[in-house]
């Protein structure tokens, strides 16, 4: 399989070992929320698309009967069947042709920080609607749209007025970027990039419109960090609260039958 840009695959023992720490947004903030939300049944095939090394993998199958992870990445894939359950089957492929999924055979669809990874989105949500069931749900999780645009979105403080604010350059705009994965690194041959796309509520509230999905909750999360002591300690804890950091849609497929 051609190997993507927008694959993780060439960091995966990094991003292994970022989600085994605690204090993560994907554990603190993400996962609990999530949860909340997907209600879990024991009779649910849950799908979660784009899965990385099955860190919501494994917490999915405590609750279910049957869990599929996906990702592109051969290098998360293995590392997700390493630390998997007897309930939990793993596969390789890109996330717009799961042709080994039956058409109408997934409850619920978990797509994490993943989304805006990927550059054929709509296709990616065309297929979700294929392998779920009628009445079926799919659950988006996104860096906040309106607020985190890589690159071109930053804090800003406001001196006099002690305030701390988010600065947004563009919105409307769909664009992609490429992401340095580690910064740290001064060797540029030693670098490793993923893309990411940023684009509006509305480019995905219309892909979801198209394939008979329609949005039956949106949720916006904040930071769970607290700033350390300090002159701008107050307004960057006051902005963590008033700025959510993440998006999470929750969709319903409806019988375009009915429709």
């Amino acid at each position: 399989m051609k190997k993507q840009l927008t694959s993780w695959g060439n960091v995966s023992n990094w991003y292994n070992d970022l989600l085994k720490k605690e204090n993560t947004y994907q554990n603190q903030v993400i996962l609990p929320n999530l949860l909340k939300l997907m209600e879990i049944n024991k009779t649910d095939t849950v799908l979660d698309l784009a899965c990385g090394q099955g860190f919501f993998s494994h917490e999915y199958a405590k609750f279910c009967e049957k869990v599929i992870g996906v990702d592109i990445s051969e290098e998360l894939i293995k590392l997700a069947k390493k630390n998997s359950n007897t309930n939990e089957t793993y596969f390789v492929s890109s996330a717009d042709s799961l042709l080994f999924i039956q058409s109408k055979t997934i409850d619920k669809i978990s797509i994490v920080l993943a989304l805006q990874n990927i550059e054929n989105f709509s296709a990616v949500v065309k297929e979700c609607a294929r392998v779920l069931k009628d009445s079926g749900k799919l659950f988006v999780v996104l860096n906040h749209p309106a607020f985190r645009v890589p690159k071109k979105s930053d804090w800003g403080y406001d001196v006099k007025n002690k305030v701390q604010f988010r600065k947004v350059e563009k919105y409307l705009s769909e664009i992609n970027i490429n992401i340095d994965m580690n910064p740290g690194e001064k060797i540029q041959k030693f670098k490793q990039y993923t893309k990411s796309f940023h684009r509006p509520l509305q480019s995905y509230f219309r892909a979801l419109n198209e394939n008979h999905f329609v949005v039956s909750k949106l949720e916006e999360w904040i930071s769970n960090k607290k700033s350390q002591n300090g002159p701008r300690q107050k307004a960057e804890d006051v902005a963590r609260k008033e700025i959510p950091m993440f998006m999470c849609i929750e969709t319903i497929k409806i019988n375009k039958n009915i429709v």
